[in-house]
C-alpha cells in the first residue's frame, strides 16, 4: 500500500471526484459511513460520544459520523470548536443534517469521564503552529483522561513532520482515511497517534496505482504476493542454508534465539558458529541446528567452508573483544553473499566506519535507534534522519531496517517500507535477535534481500501481536514470538 504525501492527498479526492464521477458531498459521506462503523464495531452505545468539529473536511466527517451513529442509537453530542457559521460547505450541509436530539456543547468543562471524544478539529491540511482557538482546545483534550479516537490523523498534526514541539491532540485510536499518512509512522509525531486503523474508502484504485510514491506500507496483498510455494518434492539442500555467527561467553541466549527463528524461517539447513564452551546450551534447545565451534568464548575464528552457506547473520550476542572486531573484519572481507549484520557487529562497524565498504552487496543492516545513531550521528529531524540512512544505505549498496514501532525497510534508491505489524511488547532483551535469525533464514530460503527484509518484519511483527494477545504486553518475552512461527503462516494459501 502506497503512503501518499502533501498535494497527492488533495489530489486522490479531486481526481476521484471527477473521475468517478461523485459529489464531493457524497464522497465524505462514505468516509464518515466508515468511521461509524468501526465505531459502532467497537465502542458500546451504553457510553457517550463527544465529537469536536472544526471548519473543514475533517470537521464534515466528523459532524456526518455525529448523525449516522445517533440514528444508530448512540448518545451523541457536538462542540463546533469555531461555532456554526462553517466557511466550508461540506460541513454545514452535515451540520443541517443533525437530528434534533444532538445536543450542542460550547465548552469541554465537566464532561463526563465516560465520554469518548471523537477529534474532528484539524485534518490533513495542517502546516505550521495551531492557531486559536483550536490551540486551547489541544491542550484542554490532552489535559482529560477521557479515550480520544482521532478521525485520519490527530489534530494539530501535519502529514509530513514538522517540529516535535508541534501541539498536536494525543489519541489512543487514530482511523486513518483509505491509506496511513507519513506523520503516523513516524517516532518524534507517531506516538501520539495510538493505535493506527486505516479504513478504506473508496478513493479511485486508478490514481493509487498509477501515482507514485516513495514511501509504502506493508500489508497482506504485499506479503501474499512475495511468499514462496514449497515443493511438494523438495529436499532440504534446496532450501539453503544459513549461519548464525553469534553469541559469547554468558550470552549464548542470544545465539539460541536467532538460531531458533531462522529454524522457523523455513530454509533447509542452519548452523551456528558458538563458543564451543557453550554448545550444550543451543544443541539441547534445537538439535536440529548444525553447530560449529570456536575455541575461545567469543568470536574469534572463522568458521571452515564459508563458501557453502547461502546467507550468514552475526551479531547477535557476539560482543566487542578486539579479537572479535578482527574476526569480523576477516568475515567482511572474506564473504560475497548477502549478510544480515545486527547488534555488537553494528557497533564494531560504528568503531571502525572504514569497514562500511567491506559489507558485502545486498547485506541488511537491521539497528535499533541507539545503534543507529552510533551509524550516522545525530539527527536534528525526522527528514534528516531519514535522509541519513538512504546515505548509508546507497554507500553500503544495502538494506537499512531501522527497528522499532512501524519498522522501517530504507532501500538504496530511497524507497521506504513501514511495517504494519508488532506491538510495544516487543521492546524486550531477545526480540531483535530473533529478527536476524529470521531473515537471515529467510535469505538462505531463496528470498532475495527486499523480500527477507518485508517478509521478516512483517512475521516478526504478527508474531508479537499474537504472544501480546496471549500474554500480554507486559508478559511476553522474546521467546514467546519463536512460539508463534507456525507453518500456516509463513507457507502461503493454496
Amino acid at each position: 500500500m502506497k503512503i501518499f504525501i502533501k498535494e497527492q492527498i488533495k489530489d486522490v479526492d479531486r481526481y476521484t471526484i471527477e473521475n468517478e464521477p461523485i459529489t464531493s458531498i457524497d464522497l465524505m459521506e462514505r468516509a464518515s459511513e466508515a468511521i461509524a462503523g468501526w465505531i459502532s464495531e467497537n465502542i458500546d452505545k451504553q457510553i457517550p460520544l463527544l465529537f469536536i468539529a472544526g471548519k473543514g473536511n475533517n470537521g464534515g466527517d466528523g459532524l456526518a459520523c455525529a448523525r449516522i451513529l445517533q440514528q444508530k442509537g448512540f448518545d451523541c453530542s457536538v462542540y463546533p470548536v469555531y461555532g456554526k457559521n462553517f466557511p466550508n460547505e461540506e460541513c454545514r450541509i452535515n451540520l443541517e443534517r443533525l437530528p434534533e436530539d444532538v445536543s450542542f456543547i460550547d465548552n469541554l468543562n465537566g464532561i463526563d469521564k465516560r465520554t469518548v471524544i471523537v477529534d474532528a478539529l484539524l485534518g490533513t491540511g495542517v502546516s505550521g503552529n495551531v492557531r486559536e482557538p483550536a490551540a486551547s482546545v489541544i491542550s484542554q483534550v490532552n489535559s482529560l483522561n477521557n479515550k480520544v479516537i482521532s478521525i485520519d490523523l490527530p489534530s494539530g498534526m501535519s502529514t509530513e513532520p514538522l517540529l516535535s514541539s508541534q501541539q498536536i491532540i494525543k489519541a489512543e485510536v487514530t482511523l486513518t482515511l483509505q491509506f496511513p499518512k507519513l506523520a503516523l509512522m513516524l517516532p518524534e509525531t507517531g506516538e501520539y497517534a495510538g493505535t493506527v486503523i486505516t479504513l478504506p474508502i473508496g478513493l479511485s484504485k486508478t490514481y493509487l496505482e498509477q501515482t507514485e510514491s516513495p514511501y509504502h506500507y506493508i500489508d497482506v496483498s504485499l506479503i501474499e504476493c512475495l511468499k514462496k510455494r514449497r515443493s511438494k518434492f523438495g529436499y532440504k539442500n534446496i532450501y539453503g542454508h544459513a549461519l548464525l555467527i553469534c553469541g559469547s561467553k554468558n550470552m549464548i541466549g542470544a545465539a539460541i534465539l536467532a538460531t531458533g527463528a531462522a529454524l522457523r524461517s523455513g530454509c533447509g539447513l542452519v548452523s551456528a558458529h558458538i563458543p564451543y564452551d557453550e554448545r550444550v546450551a543451543l544443541q539441547t534447545r534445537f538439535p536440529s541446528a548444525i553447530l560449529s565451534f570456536d575455541k575461545s568464548g567469543y568470536f574469534s575464528e572463522m568458521p571452515s567452508e564459508i563458501s557453502k552457506y547461502n546467507a550468514i547473520g552475526t551479531g547477535c550476542g557476539l560482543g566487542t573483544h578486539p579479537e572479535t572486531m578482527k574476526a569480523f573484519e576477516t568475515l567482511l572481507k572474506s564473504v560475497k553473499i548477502p549478510m544480515v549484520i545486527d547488534a555488537d557487529a553494528l557497533n564494531i562497524l560504528s568503531m571502525n566506519k572504514e569497514l562500511l565498504k567491506h559489507i558485502p552487496v545486498n547485506s541488511i543492516l537491521t539497528p535499533h535507534l541507539g545503534e543507529l545513531k552510533r551509524l550516522i550521528g545525530e539527527w536534528n529531524s525526522e527528514e534528516d534522519k531519514s535522509r541519513k540512512i538512504t546515505n548509508l544505505s546507497s554507500e553500503t549498496k544495502s538494506i537499512i531496517v531501522v527497528k522499532g514501532a512501524h519498522t522501517a525497510i530504507y532501500l538504496p534508491d530511497g524507497t521506504v517500507y513501514f511495517n504494519s505489524t508488532g506491538n510495544p511488547g516487543m521492546a524486550k532483551g531477545g526480540s531483535g535477535d530473533v529478527l536476524t535469525g529470521l531473515i537471515t533464514g529467510l535469505l538462505a530460503r531463496g528470498y532475495n534481500s527486499f523480500e527477507a527484509s518485508v517478509l521478516g518484519v512483517y512475521f516478526h511483527g504478527l508474531a508479537g501481536d499474537k504472544a501480546c494477545e496471549k500474554y500480554g504486553c507486559e508478559s511476553m518475552n522474546s521467546l514467546d514470538l519463536l512460539q508463534e512461527f507456525s507453518s500456516n503462516i509463513l507457507s502461503p494459501i493454496t
